[in-house]
């Protein structure tokens, strides 16, 4: 018997050599409070790696240690093979980060903000950064103090690109943006990263978002990964289906299934209908013979995250 994809990571493959992020078992403590409770992770070179996870689920934790600029409690993180602890001011000449808030000196225009920066990083191209703020559209001499959160973002991942990264890190980026600088933004991330072959990290909680490029992703929900891997085999192990809630009897599912691994994700009612999210064995048929008024409804990634989170929390 095939059993169902499990909701939790993957494991990590002990051979981090070949991995541009490693993160084994890691957890961050603030006193009494775990924002991190064993949280492992890997990406791979020249991949686009999507970060999912609700706001508060501790993506930006994640990251922050990623980048040497919060303290491990416990656990392990490697960047291109070697561990932070060692490693960190080497690494992130490599790495173009984009932070969730951008901070910036108001007094500085992005001319200035150019000087100061380069100096940090050996491969900083300045035809690239002028290129990309004319892109963006954004004036290379006005005060940064004067930009949008939107403008911010964009300047932040102009600076990161023009450093040539290897891996671009991006933290919540679209945050703020209407759907058209989204899009625009994204599609130069996109374009321009795979230019150079550089890894992708992508944390956001925007579904949207990591849909359009992702090639794997992580969930994550109360500090540790639940699901790790391909969007593919995590959207088409699960389906959903609906019967009107006067014909609904508690616990009951759609269908005759043979296979009693099935999980039921989700079960709730809205808008008249009650409906629940099942689980199957990878490769199994999504299609139970319905009766009794269900009938199977379209499920969008979005969906498919809420099920998988709904799911992890009640395991709490």
């Amino acid at each position: 018997m095939n059993n169902p994809i499990p909701l939790s990571a993957s494991s990590v493959s002990s051979d981090t050599a070949g991995a541009v992020i490693t993160l084994s078992d890691v957890c961050k403590r603030y006193g009494s409070l775990d924002v991190l409770t064993g949280l492992s992770l890997q990406v791979e070179r020249g991949e686009v790696y999507g970060f999912l996870g609700r706001n508060g689920a501790g993506k930006s934790t994640a990251i922050r240690m990623m980048m040497g600029i919060t303290k491990i409690s416990s656990g392990s993180i490697h960047l291109f093979g070697e561990s932070i602890n060692s490693s960190v001011v080497t690494a992130r000449q490599r790495i173009g980060y984009v932070a969730q808030e951008q901070h910036f000196y108001p007094w500085m225009t992005p001319k200035q903000l150019a000087k100061f920066v380069k100096g940090f990083y050996p491969k900083w191209d300045q035809a690239r950064y002028e290129k990309l703020l004319n892109v963006f559209e954004l004036p290379m001499k006005r005060k940064l103090g004067n930009f949008s959160g939107g403008m911010k973002a964009k300047l932040a991942l102009s600076l990161a690109l023009a450093t040539r990264p290897e891996c671009l890190i991006l933290d919540e980026p679209t945050a703020g943006m209407d759907p058209v600088a989204r899009r625009e933004f994204l599609d130069l991330v996109s374009e321009e990263a795979r230019n150079d072959d550089a890894t992708i990290f992508f944390s956001t909680h925007l579904i949207d978002d990591i849909e359009a490029i992702a090639d794997r992703i992580g969930i994550i929900e109360s500090g540790r990964a639940v699901y790790e891997g391909p969007l593919g085999p995590l959207s088409e192990s699960l389906a959903t289906y609906s019967i009107d809630n006067t014909l609904y009897r508690p616990g009951q599912v759609p269908g005759d299934f043979v296979n009693s691994a099935v999980n039921v994700l989700q079960s709730s009612s809205r808008h008249g209908r009650h409906h629940v999210v099942l689980q199957f064995p990878y490769g199994a048929p999504l299609s139970p013979v319905l009766d009794y008024g269900w009938r199977q409804d379209s499920m969008t990634l979005e969906d498919v995250f809420i099920a998988v989170v709904a799911k992890s929390s009640h395991r709490e």
